[in-house]
């Protein structure tokens, strides 16, 4: 075990975690693997110029333990020289009161006190005891509960305690802007550390809730894990580098977001991400998501989760669905499919683009009419046979209709009781209503759709879906009228 030190300050210096001469707070619950922290921190000052600042958070939970744990950090601390920094939380009654778990609102807790333990004495840097068995158990827990990269690759050995998103429960949380949680044991089999502790008879506290199977985690450590050996003795070892290896690969991934970002969101504030629709579809699938979820981040930072099923749902409306098609993100978020654009935002907090109309608005064929807000316009021209492009395009917002099939003049209105429809390529005609909640179109704008009819009422067209089965283009037509959808500001 002589080795431990050699180690564990190679990877202090390896990922920069606790620069020379800084402050740096210690998160000490009692127990061998914070415990070992504590001793090795203290015994690396001599090398580091540390000033170490040792905090404990009682939690409120385990009665007379508790009070005995923390009494025992105190202890240790005052022995060794150390400011000693205690606060106590009635966790069951912050969980109660924010509807969390015990587990998530204990963390919340902790790490909140650590945030202010660390402002108070100056300090960027919170040390953790976490190890590479804590390590094991977190990426198999977001195996299991459904993750991606950003979820596999478990923690991190340095990272932003901004990125931990600590207002969950009440009270004002602690600005964590500029300080780092720093994990210098992360490669270090929590065995190890037991054995430290022996070898430099310090005698750590035993938390009995760690047997306790009814935590998600504790199953995961005293059941699966077992299991898992029995296939491969180093299922653990195995596990841990593959989290290094993910959190390369998401860095990657994430670089390359970053690249993209501006080339497809032509839109951004706190209450609003617009993309652009065809530059986002043509992205790779794996950077569909990751666009997604980085717009999901930035207008809920406090989301700690942020589930894969929600993203790969909206990831295939927004590739598939038409104009108006909705899907439904955490925390309140909804996706938008939209002329052009897909817009992510909370329900009512963003415009929406989309053509209107109160009343009939006469069309110019051919020429360009626009419509009374200014914001929409429809170009129509006359189109011989030989001019038909080929391959049709594939643009619900343009359409192609048999010169001779249809009666002029040309009008766009909004739907009126009892108008039906035959959509191309169906026999039948339907419900101009029933169409509409068929494809999705949001109940909000259905009254005001503009919907394109002819001189004898027939609805010919409805824009951003489908054109009518009516005055369809036949190998028989000779001319066609052609009709383009879009908004005058951008044309």
């Amino acid at each position: 075990m002589v080795h431990l030190y050699t180690r564990v300050k190679k990877s202090i210096e390896e990922h920069d975690l606790l620069p020379v001469g800084k402050s740096v707070v210690v998160a000490v619950s009692g127990g061998p693997d914070s415990l070992a922290l504590m001793h090795l921190l203290r015994e690396m000052r001599r090398d580091f110029g540390w000033e170490l600042h040792v905090a404990h958070l009682h939690h409120g939970i385990r009665g007379t333990d508790a009070d005995e744990d923390a009494l025992f950090v105190q202890e240790h601390a005052n022995a060794w020289g150390l400011p000693f920094h205690l606060a106590h939380e009635d966790v069951p009654a912050l969980a109660k009161a924010s509807g969390m778990a015990l587990e998530e609102a204990a963390r919340q807790a902790r790490y909140r006190f650590l945030a202010r333990v660390a402002r108070s004495v100056g300090a960027d840097r919170i040390a953790l005891g976490h190890h590479l068995d804590d390590q094991v158990e977190t990426v198999l827990m977001h195996f299991i509960r459904g993750s991606g990269l950003a979820g596999l690759r478990g923690m991190l050995p340095l990272a932003p305690m901004a990125e931990m998103r600590l207002d969950a429960i009440p009270g004002e949380p602690p600005e964590t802007a500029g300080l780092w949680l720093a994990r210098p044991l992360l490669t270090v089999p929590h065995d190890d550390l037991v054995a430290y502790c022996h070898e430099h008879g310090l005698e750590p506290r035993f938390d009995r809730s760690n047997l306790d199977t009814t935590y998600f985690r504790n199953r995961l450590r005293h059941e699966l894990i077992p299991t898992l050996e029995t296939y491969n003795p180093r299922v653990r070892e195995i596990i841990a580098r593959s989290a290094a290896i993910f959190a390369d690969d998401y860095d990657l991934l994430h670089s390359i977001m970053l690249e993209a970002w501006p080339h497809v969101v032509v839109g951004e504030s706190p209450e609003g991400i617009v993309l652009a629709l065809d530059a986002w579809r043509s992205l790779h699938p794996a950077m569909q998501r990751a666009v997604l979820r980085e717009a999901i981040h930035r207008l809920r930072r406090s989301l700690r989760n942020i589930n894969w099923a929600h993203v790969e749902n909206a990831r295939r409306v927004a590739l598939r669905g038409e104009t108006g098609t909705e899907a439904t993100l955490p925390d309140g978020l909804r996706l938008l499919v939209e002329y052009g654009r897909i817009r992510i935002g909370g329900e009512g907090g963003t415009s929406e683009e989309v053509p209107q109309l109160d009343a009939e608005l006469r069309l110019e064929v051919p020429g360009m009419t626009v419509f009374p807000d200014g914001e929409w316009a429809v170009d129509v021209e006359i189109v011989s046979r030989e001019a038909l492009p080929s391959p049709w395009p594939d643009d619900p917002w343009q359409a192609w209709l048999d010169a001779d099939g249809i009666r002029l003049p040309l009008t766009l209105r909004p739907r009126g009781a009892g108008d039906r429809f035959r959509p191309l390529g169906m026999r039948g005609s339907a419900k101009v209503g029933e169409f509409m909640i068929n494809v999705k179109l949001p109940a909000r704008w259905r009254d005001r759709w503009p919907l394109l009819v002819d001189a004898s009422g027939r609805v010919l067209w409805i824009p951003g879906y489908r054109p009518s089965d009516e005055a369809k283009v036949t190998p028989k037509t000779r001319q066609a009228v052609h009709l383009r959808l879009f908004q005058s500001k951008r044309a």
